[in-house]
């Protein structure tokens, strides 16, 4: 079985990604999870902290599954690893529309690369990160939504009286 990277921002990782990741894992013998190191987007987190989240996020016994990060195109991560694949979660059609017009450019600039999409899990279908640090920064709790070491993680980032 080939080699895939699962890349994102993942600011922070959610259990939605945990899922699409070890789901990742039962398809291919390797999985990369590739932390895009320079989105054009404010973070909560820096690189090595989401970095080192993911890392603390897996499960124990998790032997097919690394963490790095990269910078530039993912196409290009992807076969600077080697990776044939690129996976990406979807949980709605925005996400679709989105996907495939990266999807097509990605075609483009990489025909070797092919692009697998899974479908989130029911329970993680409206849970994304701009969402998680939204609510949380609100005051809510969001514990059920992320792993147990990103709400430590976000109890740190966002002091409450």
């Amino acid at each position: 079985m080939p080699t895939a990277i699962y890349p994102g921002t993942f600011d922070p990782v959610t259990r939605g990604h945990v899922d699409i990741a070890l789901r990742a894992a039962k398809l291919f013998d390797h999985v990369v999870i590739a932390v895009y190191d320079a989105p054009p987007k404010r973070l909560l987190f820096t690189t090595e902290e989401r970095v080192t989240l993911w890392q603390q996020a897996l499960p124990e016994g998790c032997r097919n599954i690394t963490v790095e990060k990269y910078a530039g195109l993912t196409v290009d991560f992807a076969r600077y690893r080697g990776a044939q694949v690129i996976v990406r979660g979807l949980r709605a059609a925005t996400d679709f529309m989105y996907e495939f017009d990266m999807a097509l450019m990605n075609k483009k600039m990489a025909p070797e690369v092919e692009e697998i999409y899974l479908v989130t899990d029911l329970a993680f279908l409206f849970v994304s990160s701009s969402r998680i640090k939204e609510v949380w920064e609100l005051g809510r709790q969001v514990e059920d939504l992320v792993p147990p070491n990103v709400a430590a993680a976000l109890r740190g980032k966002f002091i409450r009286d």
